[in-house]
């Protein structure tokens, strides 16, 4: 299993990167929510001049903020930086969108938008739609040495619905899955599964990133307790009282009682009682939290699970805890 850590675009992103790197992860994931983050290809590109081996990608880029070409520029800039570390991380841009009042991508112009990224940063002549035109497009100065083209990015899309999993099987190198839980992994995998051995491709030809917020201490209850909100933002906020498909998955794996009264108290505008609803064993599930013993029981849990790439949040309320928060992490890993 391999090991990524995901970071809030900002001036300190190349130094958790860099730090990151040194403890042997392999794989850095930036924010690109513009009402909470700094902006995710400078923070990138901040940490591409600090590294030399660690993969750097887009966790996740949000397409209806930023145009195909202007993406596919900035993915073109840094792979002159960081030559075979970048990665294509895209979703339909949910959360990021929610925060501006609008709505997320539809899977549709998602295929669409990754189709002309792709095919700008292979070098290719483009068709693309804009303004409600058709229109012919293409980096003009590939050989101008101030852009690198004519290079593939692996892609891995975020991706929670039925549909956007199975989008992710047919096109994707990998998933990038959020409020994941190992123990239930197949509410999670089938639909990914499913889309794959449709495109006559194996669960195993994807990297399954997956993960959670890592913090330890020996009060639980305290960890668990930080870990709350944000679960039931995730249960309430995301999506409509109709179609949430975070809350489907919940329900699935067992907590369908929960999962409809945080969502009922979300929407009515109580946070804080939806929060005090979350289960305590649904944050424990969904991260890595408590002492060493905990969390190495849950790293083991999610090689179990399949996944190929833990991808971790760590805590800490200053660079240097969070820092030494991903250095705990790595030695009891490396530990025997």
């Amino acid at each position: 299993m391999d090991f990524g850590v995901g970071i809030a675009s900002g001036v300190d992103g190349g130094k958790v990167a860099q730090r990151a790197e040194a403890l042997g992860f392999t794989h850095a994931w930036f924010y690109d929510t513009q009402m909470l983050c700094a902006d995710v290809f400078v923070s990138m590109a901040l940490a591409a001049v600090r590294t030399s081996r660690i993969r750097l990608g887009t966790g996740v880029l949000v397409p209806p903020n930023r145009i195909a070409p202007a993406a596919a520029n900035g993915f073109a800039t840094l792979l002159k930086l960081a030559p075979g570390r970048i990665d294509f991380g895209v979703g339909t841009g949910f959360t990021a969108r929610n925060t501006m009042g609008l709505p997320a991508m539809r899977l549709d112009d998602l295929r669409e938008y990754v189709r002309v990224v792709e095919g700008l940063l292979a070098g290719e002549t483009v068709q693309w739609q804009a303004d409600g035109a058709p229109r012919t497009i293409r980096f003009l100065d590939p050989g101008g040495g101030l852009l690198a083209v004519g290079r593939r990015i692996p892609l891995h899309v975020s991706a929670f619905g039925p549909r956007a999993r199975a989008l992710t099987a047919e096109v994707a190198d990998g998933w990038l899955g959020t409020s994941f839980m190992p123990d239930h992994a197949r509410v999670f995998l089938d639909h990914l599964e499913t889309g794959a051995r449709r495109a006559g491709r194996a669960l195993a030809d994807l990297d399954l990133q997956a993960g959670g917020a890592v913090a330890f201490g020996d009060d639980v209850e305290r960890l668990i307790a930080a870990r709350k909100p944000g679960l039931a933002f995730t249960l309430g906020a995301m999506g409509s009282r109709q179609h949430n498909f975070y809350n489907d998955a919940f329900r699935r794996a067992g907590y369908e009682d929960a999962a409809r009264e945080v969502q009922r108290l979300w929407l009515d505008g109580k946070r804080d009682e939806a929060a005090a609803r979350v289960p305590d064993e649904l944050a424990l599930k969904a991260n890595l939290l408590g002492t060493e013993a905990m969390v190495r029981e849950r790293l083991a849990v999610y090689r179990r699970a399949g996944v190929t790439t833990l991808r971790v949040e760590p805590a800490g309320s200053t660079l240097a805890a969070r820092l030494d928060t991903l250095g705990r992490l790595m030695a009891l890993i490396e530990r025997p």
